[in-house]
C-alpha cells in the first residue's frame, strides 16, 4: 500500500520545466500572461492528471491541480479552500470588501443579494425588455458602420453593450464603456493581475505605480457615486411613499429589485456597498463581453460554424424572416442547442477567468494522497484544463461544437447539450461559490450570437471574407484579472441579406 508520506515526497519531486534553484518557476511569471497559458498548458501535457508543485520567491508553497476529483474536492469546501490573504493582499486596492475578495459573512450576505437580483422576474426582464432595447442600438450602430464601411472594434462593442444593459438592470444608471471609470478600471485590472505574476509587485510599483493609484481612486470614486445616486433615490422614493403610494409602485416596478437596492437592504455599510457593487459590475460585464468577443473570432475563423448557427435558427423559424427571439421558447437557451454549443464550446477555449487561486485555511490531503499544509496555495489553471486530451480527446485543442451535442429526438432540433460537471468544465467556478450569472450569461450569449450572426457578415481586419482557419496570427489575451482580447477585435460588418 502507497502511504500518503510517499506519494507527498513523490509530488515533491515532480517539478514543472524551468524549475530553477533558487528561483523556482518565478522568472517564467515575468513573462506575457499568454506565453504563461502556454507554459500551464505544457505541464498538463507532461503530467496529465497528476498534481505538481509550483514555486515562485517570496510566496507560500503552492501545487497545481489538473484532476478533476482534486477540483471537486476544493470547490466544495469553501470553508477550508478561501480567497486567502495570498489573494486578497494583491487584489484588495481594487475589489476591496466586495464578493470577489470575501470570505464568511461578508461573503454570505452579498451571495444573497445576487441570488434575489437573478431571480427567474428578472431573467424574464431581461429577454422580453432588456436585451431587445439595448441589442437594438447595437444593430444600430453596426448597420451605420456598415454602410459607412467603417472598421469596428467589436470587443468594444460588446463591453459597450454590456457595460449599458448591466449598468440599467443592476444599478438603474446609466453607464458607457467610453467613460473614464471604465478605462481606469481595464487599467487596474490589468495592473493588478500582474501582481500575481510579479513576485517583487509592491517593490515595482514604488517606481511604476503612480498610474495604477490613480485608475483605483477613480474606480473608487465611481463606486461611492453609484451608492450616493442610490441613496438619493431611494430618499426621494420614500417622500412620494408619503405622498402617493400609486407613485411608489411605479417606482417599485422601475428599480426595487435592482441589484444596488439589494446589497443596500443588506448591507448598512455604505463603503461595503460600493465594493460590492464594482464587483458584481465587473463579474457581470467584462465576463460576458470577453466571452462574446471570442466567440465571434472564433466563428469568423469557422464560418462553416457560423453557417450551421444560421441553418439551426432557420429550422426553428421556417416562416420568419427575421427570427422572434424574443419568443417564450428563448427563455431556455437550450432551445438553440447548437448555439449553445458554439457558445460552451467558446467558453471552454477561451474561459473569462483562465485561473483560479485558493488558500488552504488548514493542513488536507487531496483526493490524489497530495498532503497540503496550513497557508499553501493551490492552483488550478482553466485555460490548461479545458485543453487536457485526458478530459476532452485528442482533439481537445480544436473548435468543435458539436461535442456538446447528443441526440434527443423528442425536441425540435433533434439534439440536445450535454452537461458537464464543474470539476471537469469550471469556467463557472462551482460548489457554494458557483457563478450566480450563469443562467443571465447563458441567455444574453444565445440572445446576442443568434441575433448578429443572422442579421450581419463579420470580416476580420486583415483576412479575406469567409476564410477560416487558425494558425498564425492568432489573437492573444492582454494582462488583466480575465481574458480581454490583446488590441481588441477589429473587423469589417455588412448587413446580410435575409436568406435561409
Amino acid at each position: 500500500m502507497i502511504t500518503t508520506t510517499y506519494i507527498l515526497t513523490l509530488q515533491l519531486n515532480r517539478k514543472p520545466p524551468n524549475f530553477l534553484p533558487i528561483v523556482g518557476n518565478g522568472l517564467l511569471f515575468l513573462q506575457a500572461r499568454h506565453k504563461l497559458f502556454q507554459w500551464f498548458t505544457d505541464c498538463e501535457r507532461r503530467f496529465r492528471l497528476e498534481t505538481f508543485e509550483i514555486s515562485v520567491p517570496t510566496l507560500p508553497p503552492g501545487v497545481v491541480i489538473n484532476d478533476p476529483k482534486n477540483l471537486e474536492y476544493v470547490l466544495r469546501r469553501d470553508d477550508l479552500f478561501t480567497k486567502g490573504d495570498f489573494f486578497r493582499r494583491r487584489s484588495w486596492d481594487l475589489f476591496g470588501n466586495g464578493i470577489i475578495n470575501a470570505d464568511g459573512d461578508l461573503w454570505k450576505v452579498q451571495r444573497k443579494a445576487g441570488q434575489r437580483f437573478f431571480s427567474p422576474t428578472n431573467l424574464k426582464s431581461l429577454v422580453d425588455v432588456g436585451l431587445p432595447s439595448h441589442l437594438a442600438d447595437t444593430k444600430s450602430y453596426l448597420t451605420q458602420c456598415a454602410r459607412d464601411r467603417k472598421l469596428v472594434d467589436l470587443q468594444h462593442v460588446f463591453l459597450d453593450f454590456t457595460t449599458r444593459l448591466v449598468g440599467r438592470l443592476a444599478y438603474d444608471m446609466d453607464m458607457k464603456a467610453s467613460s473614464s471609470f471604465s478605462e481606469a478600471f481595464d487599467f487596474a485590472s490589468g495592473a493588478i493581475g500582474e501582481r500575481f505574476q510579479n513576485p517583487v509587485w509592491r517593490v515595482t510599483e514604488i517606481v511604476f505605480g503612480a498610474r495604477l493609484r490613480s485608475a483605483v481612486t477613480e474606480v473608487k470614486n465611481f463606486g461611492r457615486s453609484i451608492v450616493a445616486i442610490t441613496v438619493q433615490k431611494r430618499s426621494l422614493d420614500k417622500v412620494a411613499d408619503s405622498a402617493s403610494r400609486k407613485d411608489q409602485s411605479r417606482n417599485d416596478d422601475r428599480s426595487s429589485g435592482s441589484l444596488i437596492n439589494l446589497l443596500m437592504d443588506g448591507i448598512s455599510d455604505h463603503e461595503v456597498v460600493a465594493d460590492a457593487a464594482l464587483n458584481y459590475l465587473s463579474a457581470g460585464r467584462d465576463t460576458t463581453a470577453q466571452s462574446l468577443t471570442w466567440t465571434f473570432y472564433l466563428l469568423m475563423r469557422h464560418p462553416t460554424i457560423l453557417q450551421s448557427i444560421r441553418h439551426e435558427l432557420h429550422s426553428l423559424f421556417p416562416d420568419q424572416q427575421t427570427p422572434n427571439l424574443s419568443s417564450t421558447t428563448l427563455h431556455q437557451p437550450s432551445s438553440l442547442p447548437y448555439t449553445m454549443a458554439v457558445f460552451n464550446e467558446s467558453l471552454r477555449l477561451y474561459p473569462p477567468v483562465p485561473f483560479e487561486l485558493k488558500q488552504c485555511e488548514t493542513a488536507t490531503t487531496l483526493p490524489d494522497g497530495t498532503f497540503l499544509p496550513k497557508n499553501s496555495i493551490v492552483v488550478s489553471c482553466t485555460w490548461a484544463m479545458n485543453r487536457s486530451e485526458t478530459i476532452w480527446g485528442p482533439d481537445a485543442g480544436s473548435f468543435r461544437p458539436e461535442r456538446w451535442l447528443e441526440s434527443d429526438p423528442p425536441s425540435p432540433n433533434g439534439w440536445k447539450v450535454l452537461s458537464k460537471p464543474a470539476s471537469e468544465f469550471p469556467v463557472f467556478h462551482g460548489g457554494p461559490r458557483s457563478c450566480l450569472g450563469r443562467k443571465m450569461a447563458e441567455l444574453l450569449a444565445v440572445y446576442v450570437i443568434a441575433t448578429l450572426v443572422w442579421e450581419f457578415e463579420f470580416e476580420e481586419e486583415g483576412r479575406e471574407m469567409g476564410v477560416g482557419g487558425s494558425g498564425e496570427g492568432d489573437r492573444v489575451s492582454k494582462n488583466s484579472l480575465t481574458l480581454p482580447m490583446e488590441g481588441g477585435l477589429p473587423c469589417y460588418v455588412a448587413v446580410r441579406k435575409q436568406a435561409p
